[in-house]
């Protein structure tokens, strides 16, 4: 049992490391991109660059959340 939990402890931290707002934005990037490419909705390479923006975005929010946060403290 103590192999399972080992293992899982690694892939959590392996996926979601330090922020887990990260690792969020990028799961939440790819069901939305799976969800564009299973409806047809954009051409593919439209597609891409779309989902490369909201990506950046998503960091982009999450760090400054993180920089807010820390400035009050």
């Amino acid at each position: 049992m103590a192999f399972v939990k080992g293992f899982g402890r690694f892939w959590y931290d392996f996926l979601v490391g330090d922020d887990w707002k990260i690792a969020a934005a990028v799961l939440i990037t790819l069901l939305i991109g799976a969800a564009a490419l299973l409806t047809g909705g954009a051409p593919d390479g439209t597609l891409a660059a779309l989902l490369g923006l909201i990506l950046v975005a998503a960091f982009v929010v999450a760090l400054v959340a993180d920089v807010r946060r820390s400035a009050r403290r």
